[in-house]
């Protein structure tokens, strides 16, 4: 029996990097979990990998930006599982400039995913999750404690130069969570947000001549990190070195468990004891 036996979980951003460690992560120890990617295929792989390791997961692709996608994703939830009691916002990308070259449509698009999309995915949830308190109430039981994760930053935490737009969404989410943390207690639901440090994804890795790119929704973005920087960066982390995706997924799991009940409002940082 893991930790986490019976629960029902929705990551967004799950096909891939840190969103797929968390989505393993919360399956190997017990929950069902809805697997979000932006693309079918890699939120079909991760899936295919819960389900061969004995645990539970079906997949809902598509943008968390969409109209609509906030409903479908926690529907899914409660059709494929019949409940929903983690939601981990996590998806997102970068789309850096200095400010003054930063445009209208770098800022729109980054506060949508990193901000809105949460926003829409929490609101959804809320009819699902008072309901549930309120069944429990009425029948005279516990109600037993849900959980939120929001990600955020340490670029929302302390700024980052070239990241307006990101540092600025990422600092949004620490107040959408002491918000939600206040309106949500009576729920028995716990809101907290893990802010990262430097971890290794295909966003942070080596590119010596800046031509890695992604493709988001037909936008080819530059990714990656001089080598010497990430060098440099490495040498001020206490630790001495970057972070994984499976110990990021890991600082999130942290509050999911039942030893958080009583954690909320919280932000940890998980960032190998680097301090902006």
């Amino acid at each position: 029996m893991g930790n986490l036996e019976g629960k029902v979980a929705i990551v967004s951003g799950s096909g891939r990097g840190i969103g797929r460690e968390i989505a393993l992560k919360l399956a190997r120890e017990g929950a069902s979990v809805v697997v979000n990617d932006l693309d079918a295929d890699p939120a079909a792989e991760t899936v295919a990998d819960i389900e061969a390791a004995g645990g539970k997961a079906v997949a809902c692709a598509g943008s968390v930006t969409e109209d609509g996608f906030a409903e479908r994703f926690v529907q899914t939830a409660v059709d494929s599982f019949g409940g929903l009691d983690i939601i981990i916002n996590n998806a997102g990308y970068t789309w850096d400039s200095v400010i003054q070259k930063m445009t209208d449509e770098q800022w729109d698009a980054i506060l949508d995913v990193h901000l809105k999309a949460p926003f829409k995915i929490l609101r959804a949830a809320q009819p699902v999750i008072a309901a549930a308190a309120k069944k429990a109430r009425e029948a005279g039981e516990p109600i037993p404690c849900r959980k939120v994760v929001n990600i955020s930053s340490m670029a929302g935490t302390g700024g980052n130069a070239g990241q307006a737009n990101y540092s600025a969404a990422k600092a949004g989410i620490t107040g959408l969570t002491k918000t939600l943390a206040k309106e949500w207690g009576r729920y028995n639901v716990t809101v907290n947000t893990v802010a990262f440090g430097f971890i290794k994804t295909r966003l942070t890795e080596a590119s010596a001549d800046g031509s890695s790119t992604i493709d988001i929704e037909g936008k080819k973005l530059k990714v990656g990190v001089n080598p010497h920087l990430l060098a440099a960066m490495e040498q001020m982390i206490p630790l001495g070195r970057a972070g994984t995706p499976t110990e990021a997924a890991g600082s999130v799991y942290l509050l999911c468990t039942p030893e958080s009940d009583y954690v909320s409002a919280q932000t940890l940082v998980c960032g190998g004891g680097f301090s902006i």
